[in-house]
């Protein structure tokens, strides 16, 4: 027969209890975040404004590819003082940093041909590691279809020359078209950092639509009647694609996308999403302090809940002075990280640090959305929890802006998950919610944010 419980077993019995019901309330804390720091913006955002806090890996843009396989500093601003800088104050902070090679327009064509390829290589390693850089990010962007053995070949020979370092340089990739060629190679990368922005434009066919929205919000195109883009459905396409979610990093947009003028929407010119038209609109980019400073009034903003997008809509008159501007914010930035921990994503990327840096504004307020995703990353937190009778009162210690779902269970293993109350708004200060209904052997919780 078994002695009683001393004193000391009660006790210990009591904080399982107790750690079991908090452990499924804590937040994903392991999500990455990466961000693309070029160096042409050292000179108005220096390293020692980066808040490396708030940042797993910092992506240093960008080497430019010539075609014999050597390398370009000069475009992007890559110095030895701007390399030094930067991975000094990065790792300093304990956090990596990697080089990136190339950009969007810029061609891997030349030097990754049969001719120059293993020079190329060399050049790339030895860069990264006279520099002192934690490994590299590849973005080779448009890949067409005839260019997907000569890719598959250089990340191969690449990934072949990292394995041979200790430790073990990274290997990470932009990536917004060819799913299945980045899914065939899936295994040589540690991160699949998805563009998801640039995903509208006065294109034929087309309708007004977000520049970097999460979801589709079930529209299509009045013209195909395909769904519209989102990141949900890119992401999609690379998971199908083979892609695991854990390598898969969302795209955040430190900039956004004016559309102007237009004529035969709804509101005479262009002002919202979802319209059509009958004369073309225009489009152009600004960065996240442009934004801010030359276009935000609190009467303009909206926020789409079906697309998890914030816009500006702007009714002057004339159709020619209409305006929608579609752009990511605080709010989409700590929506995305809620996507991530939903999706099991293994973290987002920012595009990038200095479009969303504002220089003219009081210090603690420069870099709004970057310290939105901190405080998104690093929350929810417990506070307490207590039990009294059957009733459970769960108090977290912050809830940045987003809705949450409060979920129960009593065995983890089913699977099978109640909800106790949705819509719970969080606004950064703390929320409380309490469960009247608690079974006497014990709840499990965990807190969700939609979407």
């Amino acid at each position: 027969m078994n002695a009683p419980p001393t004193r000391f077993q009660q006790r210990c019995c009591a904080l399982v209890v107790m750690l079991c019901a908090l452990w499924p309330l804590l937040g994903r804390a392991d999500l990455w975040v990466t961000a693309y720091y070029p160096g042409y913006r050292q000179g108005t955002m220096p390293a020692s404004k980066v808040d490396f806090s708030a940042l797993t890996h910092v992506i240093h843009f960008s080497l430019i590819p010539n075609t014999d396989g050597t390398l370009s500093t000069s475009a992007n601003s890559i110095t030895t003082a701007n390399s030094s800088d930067l991975v000094t104050r990065a790792h300093a902070a304990g956090k990596k940093v990697l080089i990136s090679v190339a950009g969007g327009g810029s061609t891997f064509t030349n030097a990754t041909s049969t001719t120059n390829l293993s020079r190329f290589v060399t050049n790339l390693v030895s860069f990264m590691t006279g520099r002192g850089y934690d490994g590299i990010d590849i973005d080779w962007e448009p890949i067409t279809s005839s260019q997907t053995a000569q890719y598959t070949n250089f990340i191969t020979s690449l990934r072949t020359s990292l394995n041979a370092i200790s430790p073990r340089p990274l290997l990470t990739v932009a990536a917004a078209t060819q799913p299945s060629l980045i899914g065939s190679l899936q295994s040589k990368f540690d991160q699949v950092n998805i563009m998801t922005y640039d995903m509208a434009g006065p294109w034929p066919g087309w309708v007004t639509w977000h520049n970097a929205p999460i979801f589709d919000g079930g529209y299509r195109f009045p013209s195909t009647g395909g769904l519209i883009p989102s990141a949900d459905g890119l992401i999609n396409t690379f998971t199908n694609a083979g892609v695991p979610l854990s390598k898969i990093g969302v795209g955040l947009a430190f900039y956004g996308n004016i559309w102007t003028a237009g004529a035969g929407t709804t509101t005479g010119g262009v002002t919202q999403p979802r319209q059509s038209w009958t004369n073309d609109p225009t489009t152009a980019s600004a960065s996240f302090d442009s934004i801010m400073s030359n276009y935000y009034q609190t009467n303009r903003y909206h926020w789409d809940a079906n697309a998890q997008a914030a816009y500006l809509s702007i009714d002057n008159t004339g159709s020619t002075n209409d305006m929608f501007v579609s752009y990511d914010d605080e709010h989409t930035c700590q929506a995305k990280v809620s996507f991530a921990r939903n999706r099991r994503l293994g973290g987002v990327m920012i595009w990038e640090l200095g479009e969303g840096y504002r220089s003219s504004q009081p210090t603690g307020k420069r870099d709004p959305l970057l310290q939105a995703v901190k405080q998104a990353v690093a929350t929810p937190g417990v506070a307490s929890i207590t039990r009294s009778n059957k009733i459970m009162t769960l108090t977290f210690n912050s809830a940045p802006l987003a809705w949450y779902r409060v979920q129960w269970t009593t065995n983890l293993s089913s699977g099978v998950w109640n909800t106790l109350t949705t819509n719970l708004a969080g606004t950064g200060a703390a929320v409380q919610i309490t469960d009247t209904n608690t079974a006497p052997e014990g709840r499990l919780y965990r807190l969700q944010t939609p979407p």
